[in-house]
């Protein structure tokens, strides 16, 4: 028989300490081995995951080595690898509580018209964040989740799952496949070693509505991010910024939403740089800004040329 879950670990040269506590907490589950089955995908690692991570506590717990760098490269090879009918992904630094795979299949039972759902995330920081971050702290993949919600709404954010503990139903996950298979553009979302583009799970998610499913958060899957000192720093946040913003240009084009041009006029710029002057925020927060808009800029200009290459996208 089919295990009734697939768990889908990708990962690209990952932390060891951080990967061992995920690991550990999956072993930890209290969903019994023979319901699911454990992939580790070695996205292309300087130095190959086998020999160091063991696998062998688990019955259908097996390592895929893959050698085209990229995050959705590595997702897709774990769909085709796996067995599941519900695929659950988790990062190589998300620590899901013991009862998450439980939680997963009561969703998945109770509400058959939801196709991809997640929950809520929690951070576990190695050192104290700085005052600065402020409402930037998303950028960290931090999402409680206070009350369960979900929709079949493209626009809104509020029901779309984060690609930590993200799950997906075979359906939309096979959907997922053909789509990348079909549009390239899809295959160009989502990060690629220490780029730190994204949209790629947004882009999973839109799958089910793309059915007829809809996309949900619970507040009783709950798992907890562990967020390295690295991450701290306005360096990690002003690179976040730039990627995401050229990355949600990006995911508008593939997907056929609407784009409008970023660029300031000389004018705006004038009145940005007056408003900076007098804005109360931190110079870290001004800088994010700063490289959002940039972020915006370029990717504005690499779906233009997305068009041009494609111009019957999505």
């Amino acid at each position: 028989m089919s295990p009734k879950l697939s768990i889908i670990i990708c990962t690209h040269n990952p932390r060891e300490n951080y990967l061992h506590r995920v690991l550990d907490a999956l072993r930890a589950q209290t969903l019994p081995y023979e319901q699911w089955e454990l992939i580790l995908i070695d996205n292309a690692s300087d130095t190959s995951l086998a020999t160091r991570f063991d696998l062998t506590w688990h019955p259908l717990g097996r390592h895929i080595h893959e050698e085209e760098l990229g995050l959705t490269r590595a997702r897709l090879r774990g769909i085709n690898e796996s067995n599941g009918d519900i695929l659950v992904f988790v990062d190589d630094d998300t620590v899901l509580d013991a009862d998450y795979l439980e939680e997963v299949l009561v969703v998945g039972d109770q509400r058959p018209f939801i196709g991809a759902w997640g929950g809520n995330v929690e951070p576990e920081f190695e050192i104290n964040p700085p005052d600065w971050i402020g409402d930037q702290a998303w950028r960290l993949t931090i999402f409680p989740v206070k009350e369960d919600v979900w929709s079949n709404l493209r626009e809104t954010f509020e029901t779309i799952p984060l690609g930590a503990g993200m799950c997906l139903r075979r359906s939309v996950a096979r959907h997922f496949v053909e789509r990348c298979r079909i549009n390239g553009g899809s295959n160009e979302l989502g990060r690629k070693g220490a780029e730190l583009s994204g949209y790629e799970d947004v882009d999973m998610a839109y799958c089910a509505l793309d059915i007829g499913l809809g996309t949900g958060r619970f507040k009783k899957l709950r798992l907890t991010h562990l967020i390295p000192a690295s991450r701290l720093t306005l360096d990690y946040f002003i690179r976040h910024a730039e990627g995401d913003a050229k990355s949600s240009m990006m995911f508008r084009v593939v997907r056929g939403l609407s784009l409008k041009n970023p660029r300031q006029t000389p004018l705006i710029k004038i009145w940005s740089s007056f408003r900076r002057l007098i804005s109360p925020l931190p110079r870290e927060r001004l800088k994010i800004q700063e490289a959002h808009q940039r972020g915006l800029e370029r990717g504005y200009e690499m779906a233009q040329e997305y068009l041009r290459k494609h111009p019957i996208a999505a």
